[in-house]
Protein backbone atom coordinates (compact mmCIF):
# COMPACT_ATOMS: atom_id res chain seq x y z
CA UNK A 1 0.00 0.00 0.00
CA UNK A 2 2.83 2.37 0.90
CA UNK A 3 4.54 1.64 -2.41
CA UNK A 4 1.32 2.31 -4.32
CA UNK A 5 0.83 5.65 -2.59
CA UNK A 6 4.44 6.58 -3.33
CA UNK A 7 3.97 5.80 -7.02
CA UNK A 8 0.77 7.82 -7.10
CA UNK A 9 2.68 10.74 -5.58
CA UNK A 10 5.45 10.46 -8.21
CA UNK A 11 2.95 10.24 -11.08
CA UNK A 12 0.82 13.17 -9.87
CA UNK A 13 3.95 15.28 -9.35
CA UNK A 14 5.20 14.62 -12.88
CA UNK A 15 1.73 14.82 -14.47
CA UNK A 16 0.41 17.93 -12.74
CA UNK A 17 2.42 19.63 -10.03
CA UNK A 18 5.67 20.22 -11.94
CA UNK A 19 3.95 21.43 -15.17
CA UNK A 20 1.77 23.72 -13.07
CA UNK A 21 4.77 25.25 -11.32
CA UNK A 22 6.69 25.70 -14.59
CA UNK A 23 3.77 27.48 -16.26
CA UNK A 24 3.13 29.75 -13.25
CA UNK A 25 6.75 30.66 -12.50
CA UNK A 26 8.25 30.88 -15.99
CA UNK A 27 5.24 31.32 -18.27
CA UNK A 28 6.24 28.24 -20.26
CA UNK A 29 3.83 27.89 -23.21
CA UNK A 30 1.23 30.08 -21.53
CA UNK A 31 0.37 33.77 -21.79
CA UNK A 32 0.30 35.67 -18.49
CA UNK A 33 1.16 39.30 -19.13
CA UNK A 34 1.51 41.70 -22.02
CA UNK A 35 3.70 44.67 -22.86
CA UNK A 36 1.96 47.97 -23.44
CA UNK A 37 2.05 51.59 -22.39
CA UNK A 38 -1.73 52.10 -22.41
CA UNK A 39 -3.56 48.75 -22.52
CA UNK A 40 -4.51 46.10 -19.99
CA UNK A 41 -6.80 43.05 -20.18
CA UNK A 42 -9.98 42.28 -18.27
CA UNK A 43 -10.76 38.55 -18.20
CA UNK A 44 -13.77 36.86 -16.63
CA UNK A 45 -14.12 33.19 -15.69
CA UNK A 46 -16.95 30.73 -14.93
CA UNK A 47 -19.85 32.42 -16.75
CA UNK A 48 -22.10 33.15 -18.34
CA UNK A 49 -24.45 33.86 -15.45
CA UNK A 50 -28.05 34.81 -16.40
CA UNK A 51 -28.15 37.64 -13.85
CA UNK A 52 -24.66 39.04 -13.42
CA UNK A 53 -23.15 38.65 -16.91
CA UNK A 54 -25.70 40.94 -18.62
CA UNK A 55 -25.06 43.55 -15.90
CA UNK A 56 -21.33 43.19 -16.55
CA UNK A 57 -21.84 43.62 -20.30
CA UNK A 58 -23.85 46.78 -19.64
CA UNK A 59 -21.01 48.13 -17.49
CA UNK A 60 -18.32 47.34 -20.07
CA UNK A 61 -20.41 48.97 -22.79
CA UNK A 62 -20.75 52.19 -20.78
CA UNK A 63 -16.98 52.49 -20.51
CA UNK A 64 -16.14 51.23 -23.99
CA UNK A 65 -14.07 48.41 -22.48
CA UNK A 66 -13.43 45.13 -24.28
CA UNK A 67 -12.97 41.93 -22.29
CA UNK A 68 -12.24 38.23 -22.67
CA UNK A 69 -14.76 35.75 -21.24
CA UNK A 70 -13.55 32.22 -20.48
CA UNK A 71 -16.89 30.46 -20.41
CA UNK A 72 -17.89 27.12 -18.93
CA UNK A 73 -19.39 25.11 -21.80
CA UNK A 74 -22.41 23.84 -19.86
CA UNK A 75 -23.26 27.42 -18.82
CA UNK A 76 -22.87 28.67 -22.39
CA UNK A 77 -25.13 25.88 -23.61
CA UNK A 78 -27.87 27.01 -21.20
CA UNK A 79 -27.56 30.73 -22.06
CA UNK A 80 -26.72 31.07 -25.77
CA UNK A 81 -28.28 34.55 -25.93
CA UNK A 82 -25.60 35.89 -23.56
CA UNK A 83 -22.79 34.30 -25.60
CA UNK A 84 -24.28 35.86 -28.73
CA UNK A 85 -24.39 39.27 -27.06
CA UNK A 86 -20.74 38.97 -25.95
CA UNK A 87 -19.75 38.24 -29.53
CA UNK A 88 -21.87 41.00 -31.08
CA UNK A 89 -20.49 43.60 -28.66
CA UNK A 90 -16.90 42.81 -29.64
CA UNK A 91 -15.70 40.74 -26.70
CA UNK A 92 -13.50 37.66 -27.06
CA UNK A 93 -14.91 34.31 -25.95
CA UNK A 94 -12.51 31.71 -24.60
CA UNK A 95 -12.84 28.17 -23.26
CA UNK A 96 -12.96 27.18 -19.56
CA UNK A 97 -13.83 23.48 -20.00
CA UNK A 98 -17.34 22.10 -20.38
CA UNK A 99 -17.60 21.64 -16.60
CA UNK A 100 -15.57 23.49 -13.99
CA UNK A 101 -13.26 20.63 -13.04
CA UNK A 102 -9.49 20.69 -12.58
CA UNK A 103 -7.32 19.16 -15.29
CA UNK A 104 -5.26 17.43 -12.62
CA UNK A 105 -8.15 15.01 -12.06
CA UNK A 106 -8.83 14.27 -15.72
CA UNK A 107 -7.10 12.13 -18.31
CA UNK A 108 -5.66 13.95 -21.38
CA UNK A 109 -8.43 12.58 -23.61
CA UNK A 110 -11.07 13.86 -21.18
CA UNK A 111 -9.54 17.34 -21.16
CA UNK A 112 -9.44 17.31 -24.96
CA UNK A 113 -13.13 16.37 -25.01
CA UNK A 114 -13.96 19.19 -22.57
CA UNK A 115 -12.22 21.73 -24.80
CA UNK A 116 -13.73 20.44 -28.06
CA UNK A 117 -17.24 20.28 -26.63
CA UNK A 118 -17.07 23.88 -25.39
CA UNK A 119 -15.52 25.04 -28.68
CA UNK A 120 -18.38 23.41 -30.61
CA UNK A 121 -20.96 25.20 -28.45
CA UNK A 122 -19.28 28.59 -29.00
CA UNK A 123 -19.06 27.93 -32.76
CA UNK A 124 -22.73 26.95 -32.96
CA UNK A 125 -23.73 30.25 -31.35
CA UNK A 126 -21.24 32.71 -32.87
CA UNK A 127 -20.00 31.04 -36.06
CA UNK A 128 -16.39 31.39 -34.83
CA UNK A 129 -14.03 28.87 -33.28
CA UNK A 130 -12.33 29.82 -30.04
CA UNK A 131 -8.59 29.16 -29.79
CA UNK A 132 -8.02 30.66 -26.33
CA UNK A 133 -8.15 28.39 -23.31
CA UNK A 134 -7.91 28.91 -19.57
CA UNK A 135 -7.96 25.69 -17.52
CA UNK A 136 -10.04 25.91 -14.32
CA UNK A 137 -8.00 27.41 -11.47
CA UNK A 138 -5.20 27.88 -14.02
CA UNK A 139 -4.04 24.33 -13.35
CA UNK A 140 -2.38 22.58 -16.30
CA UNK A 141 -1.20 19.01 -16.67
CA UNK A 142 1.74 17.65 -18.62
CA UNK A 143 -0.27 17.03 -21.79
CA UNK A 144 -1.86 20.48 -21.85
CA UNK A 145 1.42 21.81 -23.24
CA UNK A 146 0.96 19.59 -26.31
CA UNK A 147 -2.21 21.54 -27.23
CA UNK A 148 -0.14 24.58 -28.18
CA UNK A 149 -1.08 24.33 -31.87
CA UNK A 150 -4.79 23.97 -31.13
CA UNK A 151 -5.29 26.52 -28.34
CA UNK A 152 -3.39 29.31 -26.64
CA UNK A 153 -3.35 28.75 -22.87
CA UNK A 154 -4.02 32.03 -21.04
CA UNK A 155 -3.36 32.56 -17.34
CA UNK A 156 -3.19 35.94 -15.59
CA UNK A 157 -0.89 38.43 -13.88
CA UNK A 158 -3.31 39.34 -11.06
CA UNK A 159 -6.07 37.47 -9.24
CA UNK A 160 -8.16 38.99 -6.45
CA UNK A 161 -10.25 36.37 -4.67
CA UNK A 162 -13.43 38.11 -5.85
CA UNK A 163 -15.40 34.84 -5.69
CA UNK A 164 -15.77 35.36 -1.91
CA UNK A 165 -18.27 37.86 -0.49
CA UNK A 166 -16.23 38.35 2.68
CA UNK A 167 -13.56 40.18 0.68
CA UNK A 168 -15.96 43.12 0.43
CA UNK A 169 -16.26 45.93 -2.07
CA UNK A 170 -13.73 48.27 -0.45
CA UNK A 171 -10.95 45.70 -0.16
CA UNK A 172 -11.57 44.40 -3.68
CA UNK A 173 -11.44 47.95 -5.03
CA UNK A 174 -8.10 48.52 -3.30
CA UNK A 175 -6.67 45.33 -4.77
CA UNK A 176 -7.90 46.16 -8.26
CA UNK A 177 -6.46 49.67 -8.20
CA UNK A 178 -3.15 48.37 -6.85
CA UNK A 179 -2.73 46.06 -9.85
CA UNK A 180 -4.25 48.29 -12.52
CA UNK A 181 -1.50 49.06 -15.01
CA UNK A 182 -0.27 48.59 -18.59
CA UNK A 183 0.16 44.99 -19.71
CA UNK A 184 -1.70 43.48 -16.76
CA UNK A 185 -4.05 40.54 -17.29
CA UNK A 186 -6.68 40.81 -14.55
CA UNK A 187 -8.77 37.79 -13.52
CA UNK A 188 -12.32 38.30 -12.21
CA UNK A 189 -15.46 36.14 -12.03
CA UNK A 190 -18.92 36.88 -13.39
CA UNK A 191 -20.53 33.77 -11.89
CA UNK A 192 -20.69 32.57 -8.28
CA UNK A 193 -22.13 29.08 -8.75
CA UNK A 194 -18.89 27.11 -9.06
CA UNK A 195 -17.43 25.07 -6.21
CA UNK A 196 -16.04 27.29 -3.45
CA UNK A 197 -17.62 30.51 -4.75
CA UNK A 198 -20.33 32.61 -3.11
CA UNK A 199 -23.47 33.07 -5.26
CA UNK A 200 -23.69 36.85 -4.69
CA UNK A 201 -19.96 37.62 -4.91
CA UNK A 202 -20.23 39.03 -8.47
CA UNK A 203 -22.41 41.82 -7.09
CA UNK A 204 -19.42 43.15 -5.16
CA UNK A 205 -17.17 42.61 -8.18
CA UNK A 206 -19.36 44.81 -10.37
CA UNK A 207 -19.24 47.72 -7.92
CA UNK A 208 -15.46 47.49 -7.50
CA UNK A 209 -14.94 47.05 -11.24
CA UNK A 210 -16.86 50.24 -12.05
CA UNK A 211 -14.61 52.17 -9.68
CA UNK A 212 -11.56 50.67 -11.35
CA UNK A 213 -12.85 51.47 -14.84
CA UNK A 214 -13.37 55.08 -13.78
CA UNK A 215 -9.79 55.23 -12.50
CA UNK A 216 -8.48 53.59 -15.67
CA UNK A 217 -10.27 56.21 -17.73
CA UNK A 218 -8.64 59.02 -15.76
CA UNK A 219 -5.20 57.43 -16.31
CA UNK A 220 -5.73 56.97 -20.04
CA UNK A 221 -5.71 53.16 -19.80
CA UNK A 222 -7.87 50.97 -22.04
CA UNK A 223 -9.07 47.40 -21.58
CA UNK A 224 -8.44 45.29 -24.69
CA UNK A 225 -9.11 41.69 -25.66
CA UNK A 226 -6.48 39.10 -24.86
CA UNK A 227 -5.88 38.33 -28.55
CA UNK A 228 -4.92 41.97 -29.19
CA UNK A 229 -2.36 41.90 -26.40
CA UNK A 230 -0.94 38.59 -27.56
CA UNK A 231 -0.51 39.98 -31.10
CA UNK A 232 1.27 43.01 -29.67
CA UNK A 233 3.70 40.77 -27.81
CA UNK A 234 4.37 38.57 -30.84
CA UNK A 235 5.13 41.60 -33.01
CA UNK A 236 7.45 43.14 -30.42
CA UNK A 237 11.21 42.59 -30.06
CA UNK A 238 10.47 40.28 -27.10
CA UNK A 239 9.35 37.58 -29.53
CA UNK A 240 12.84 37.48 -31.10
CA UNK A 241 14.56 36.76 -27.78
CA UNK A 242 15.88 33.25 -27.24
CA UNK A 243 14.23 31.01 -24.66
CA UNK A 244 17.32 31.41 -22.48
CA UNK A 245 16.99 35.19 -22.46
CA UNK A 246 13.27 35.03 -21.81
CA UNK A 247 13.94 32.67 -18.92
CA UNK A 248 16.58 35.06 -17.60
CA UNK A 249 14.14 37.98 -17.85
CA UNK A 250 11.47 35.93 -16.06
CA UNK A 251 13.84 35.12 -13.21
CA UNK A 252 14.96 38.75 -13.05
CA UNK A 253 11.41 40.08 -12.86
CA UNK A 254 10.51 37.43 -10.31
CA UNK A 255 13.52 38.42 -8.21
CA UNK A 256 12.38 42.05 -8.31
CA UNK A 257 8.98 41.12 -6.86
CA UNK A 258 10.63 39.11 -4.10
CA UNK A 259 13.15 41.89 -3.41
CA UNK A 260 10.42 44.51 -3.19
CA UNK A 261 8.46 42.32 -0.78
CA UNK A 262 11.42 41.41 1.45
CA UNK A 263 12.87 44.91 1.68
CA UNK A 264 9.60 46.88 1.59
CA UNK A 265 10.50 48.80 -1.54
CA UNK A 266 8.15 51.69 -2.29
CA UNK A 267 7.13 53.15 -5.65
CA UNK A 268 7.31 56.83 -6.57
CA UNK A 269 4.29 56.62 -8.90
CA UNK A 270 1.91 53.67 -8.61
CA UNK A 271 0.08 54.74 -11.76
CA UNK A 272 3.22 54.43 -13.87
CA UNK A 273 5.90 52.66 -11.83
CA UNK A 274 9.44 53.43 -12.92
CA UNK A 275 11.43 54.61 -9.92
CA UNK A 276 11.40 52.69 -6.64
CA UNK A 277 13.12 53.52 -3.38
CA UNK A 278 13.78 52.42 0.18
CA UNK A 279 15.25 54.08 3.26
CA UNK A 280 18.34 52.32 4.56
CA UNK A 281 21.65 52.93 6.32
CA UNK A 282 24.71 53.69 4.22
CA UNK A 283 27.41 51.01 4.57
CA UNK A 284 30.21 52.37 2.38
CA UNK A 285 33.29 54.50 2.87
CA UNK A 286 33.03 58.13 3.96
CA UNK A 287 32.23 60.46 1.07
CA UNK A 288 32.54 64.27 0.96
CA UNK A 289 29.64 65.46 -1.16
CA UNK A 290 29.58 68.48 -3.44
CA UNK A 291 27.52 70.61 -1.05
CA UNK A 292 30.08 70.20 1.72
CA UNK A 293 28.16 67.53 3.65
CA UNK A 294 29.84 64.27 4.63
CA UNK A 295 28.19 60.91 4.15
CA UNK A 296 29.44 58.35 6.68
CA UNK A 297 28.69 54.74 7.47
CA UNK A 298 25.38 54.51 9.33
CA UNK A 299 23.85 57.67 7.83
CA UNK A 300 20.41 57.26 6.30
CA UNK A 301 20.19 57.21 2.50
CA UNK A 302 17.32 56.80 0.04
CA UNK A 303 18.33 53.91 -2.21
CA UNK A 304 16.96 54.15 -5.76
CA UNK A 305 15.91 51.29 -8.05
CA UNK A 306 14.60 51.31 -11.59
CA UNK A 307 11.53 49.17 -12.28
CA UNK A 308 12.90 46.06 -13.95
CA UNK A 309 9.95 45.50 -16.27
CA UNK A 310 9.97 49.07 -17.54
CA UNK A 311 13.74 49.02 -17.86
CA UNK A 312 13.51 45.85 -19.94
CA UNK A 313 10.78 47.28 -22.17
CA UNK A 314 12.64 50.56 -22.68
CA UNK A 315 15.77 48.63 -23.63
CA UNK A 316 14.26 46.25 -26.15
CA UNK A 317 12.26 49.02 -27.82
CA UNK A 318 15.21 51.42 -28.12
CA UNK A 319 17.01 51.56 -31.45
CA UNK A 320 20.28 52.75 -29.96
CA UNK A 321 22.18 53.38 -26.76
CA UNK A 322 21.47 57.08 -27.08
CA UNK A 323 17.74 56.57 -27.41
CA UNK A 324 17.71 54.33 -24.34
CA UNK A 325 19.67 56.92 -22.38
CA UNK A 326 17.32 59.73 -23.45
CA UNK A 327 14.28 57.71 -22.43
CA UNK A 328 15.79 56.99 -19.03
CA UNK A 329 16.58 60.68 -18.58
CA UNK A 330 13.02 61.66 -19.48
CA UNK A 331 11.62 59.21 -16.96
CA UNK A 332 13.94 60.52 -14.26
CA UNK A 333 12.87 64.09 -15.09
CA UNK A 334 9.29 62.99 -14.53
CA UNK A 335 9.79 60.99 -11.30
CA UNK A 336 12.42 62.99 -9.39
CA UNK A 337 10.08 65.94 -8.69
CA UNK A 338 7.45 63.50 -7.40
CA UNK A 339 10.05 61.86 -5.17
CA UNK A 340 11.12 65.29 -3.90
CA UNK A 341 7.51 66.08 -2.94
CA UNK A 342 7.26 62.78 -1.11
CA UNK A 343 10.48 63.44 0.79
CA UNK A 344 9.36 66.93 1.73
CA UNK A 345 6.14 65.53 3.16
CA UNK A 346 7.70 62.63 5.08
CA UNK A 347 9.69 63.39 8.22
CA UNK A 348 11.55 60.09 8.14
CA UNK A 349 12.61 60.42 4.49
CA UNK A 350 13.62 64.04 5.03
CA UNK A 351 16.16 62.84 7.62
CA UNK A 352 18.10 60.98 4.91
CA UNK A 353 21.36 62.61 3.84
CA UNK A 354 21.51 61.46 0.22
CA UNK A 355 19.94 59.67 -2.71
CA UNK A 356 21.99 56.58 -3.49
CA UNK A 357 22.22 54.13 -6.39
CA UNK A 358 24.65 51.77 -8.11
CA UNK A 359 24.87 52.02 -11.88
CA UNK A 360 26.53 50.85 -15.08
CA UNK A 361 27.12 54.41 -16.22
CA UNK A 362 29.15 56.70 -18.50
CA UNK A 363 27.21 59.93 -18.65
CA UNK A 364 23.75 61.16 -17.77
CA UNK A 365 23.01 61.41 -14.01
CA UNK A 366 25.29 64.43 -13.56
CA UNK A 367 22.66 66.61 -15.23
CA UNK A 368 20.39 65.95 -12.25
CA UNK A 369 23.09 66.80 -9.73
CA UNK A 370 24.33 63.31 -8.91
CA UNK A 371 27.97 62.67 -8.06
CA UNK A 372 29.36 59.65 -9.89
CA UNK A 373 32.00 57.75 -7.89
CA UNK A 374 33.97 54.53 -8.32
CA UNK A 375 32.93 51.62 -6.14
CA UNK A 376 35.71 50.49 -3.80
CA UNK A 377 37.33 47.29 -5.02
CA UNK A 378 36.01 44.16 -3.37
CA UNK A 379 33.36 41.48 -3.44
CA UNK A 380 30.44 43.91 -3.74
CA UNK A 381 31.98 45.72 -6.73
CA UNK A 382 32.88 42.50 -8.58
CA UNK A 383 29.56 40.75 -7.91
CA UNK A 384 27.64 43.89 -8.92
CA UNK A 385 29.58 44.11 -12.18
CA UNK A 386 28.81 40.47 -12.94
CA UNK A 387 25.09 40.91 -12.23
CA UNK A 388 24.74 44.16 -14.18
CA UNK A 389 26.75 42.82 -17.11
CA UNK A 390 24.32 39.93 -17.54
CA UNK A 391 21.42 42.33 -17.15
CA UNK A 392 22.85 44.73 -19.71
CA UNK A 393 23.27 41.91 -22.25
CA UNK A 394 19.49 41.40 -22.15
CA UNK A 395 18.13 44.96 -22.03
CA UNK A 396 20.77 46.81 -24.05
CA UNK A 397 19.87 47.56 -27.72
CA UNK A 398 23.17 45.99 -28.84
CA UNK A 399 22.69 42.90 -26.65
CA UNK A 400 25.74 40.86 -25.68
CA UNK A 401 27.88 42.59 -28.29
CA UNK A 402 27.99 45.62 -26.01
CA UNK A 403 29.88 43.59 -23.41
CA UNK A 404 32.70 42.84 -25.84
CA UNK A 405 32.99 46.39 -27.15
CA UNK A 406 34.65 48.92 -24.82
CA UNK A 407 34.02 46.60 -21.86
CA UNK A 408 36.48 48.64 -19.80
CA UNK A 409 33.82 51.36 -19.56
CA UNK A 410 31.13 48.98 -18.28
CA UNK A 411 32.04 49.41 -14.63
CA UNK A 412 29.45 49.80 -11.84
CA UNK A 413 29.58 53.26 -10.28
CA UNK A 414 28.00 54.78 -7.23
CA UNK A 415 25.64 57.74 -7.63
CA UNK A 416 25.05 60.20 -4.78
CA UNK A 417 23.06 63.38 -4.40
CA UNK A 418 22.42 65.24 -1.13
CA UNK A 419 18.71 65.19 -0.31
CA UNK A 420 18.90 68.88 0.55
CA UNK A 421 20.20 69.58 -2.97
CA UNK A 422 17.31 67.68 -4.57
CA UNK A 423 14.75 69.57 -2.52
CA UNK A 424 16.41 72.89 -3.30
CA UNK A 425 16.45 72.12 -7.03
CA UNK A 426 12.79 71.19 -7.07
CA UNK A 427 11.78 74.28 -5.12
CA UNK A 428 13.34 76.50 -7.80
CA UNK A 429 12.30 74.45 -10.80
CA UNK A 430 9.39 75.58 -12.93
CA UNK A 431 6.77 73.03 -13.98
CA UNK A 432 7.93 71.37 -17.16
CA UNK A 433 5.86 70.94 -20.29
CA UNK A 434 5.76 67.55 -22.04
CA UNK A 435 8.86 67.04 -24.17
CA UNK A 436 7.98 67.03 -27.92
CA UNK A 437 9.23 64.19 -30.11
CA UNK A 438 11.40 66.61 -32.10
CA UNK A 439 13.27 67.56 -28.92
CA UNK A 440 13.87 63.91 -28.08
CA UNK A 441 15.27 63.26 -31.55
CA UNK A 442 17.55 66.31 -31.29
CA UNK A 443 18.81 65.14 -27.91
CA UNK A 444 19.49 61.70 -29.32
CA UNK A 445 21.56 63.09 -32.18
CA UNK A 446 23.49 65.31 -29.80
CA UNK A 447 24.28 62.49 -27.38
CA UNK A 448 24.76 59.68 -29.86
CA UNK A 449 28.52 59.99 -29.85
CA UNK A 450 28.76 60.69 -26.13
CA UNK A 451 26.82 57.82 -24.55
CA UNK A 452 28.59 54.51 -25.08
CA UNK A 453 26.62 52.75 -22.31
CA UNK A 454 23.25 52.75 -20.65
CA UNK A 455 22.36 53.66 -17.11
CA UNK A 456 21.17 50.70 -15.08
CA UNK A 457 20.23 51.14 -11.45
CA UNK A 458 19.75 47.79 -9.71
Amino acid sequence: MQTLLLWLFYISTFYAFIPGMISRLFGYRVFRKGISRTDYCLTFDDGPDPHYTPLLLDLLKRYGAKATFFVVGSHAEQHPEIIKRMHEEGHLIGIHNYVHKTNWLMRPATVRKQIDQTSDIIFAITGERSTYYRPPWGIVNLFDFSKRRQVQIVLWSAMFGDWKEKLGVERLTEKLLAKLGPGEVLLLHDCGTTLGADPNAPEHMLIALERMLEEAKSRGLSSVRIDEMIRAVRSSPVASLSFGKRLLVGLWLGWEKLFQLLFQIKTVSREDPFLHYRLRKYQGHTVHMDNGETLSKGDKVIELHFDNRQLFELGIHSRSTAQLAIRLIRRMEKDLPVLAERIAGDVELAEAKALYGVSMINRGPEKFGFMVLDLPSGLFASSTKFYLSILLSVIHPSGGARLKERSDQLVPKMMLMPVSQLLDQMNHQRPQKPVPQERILEDELALNAELPGATVVH
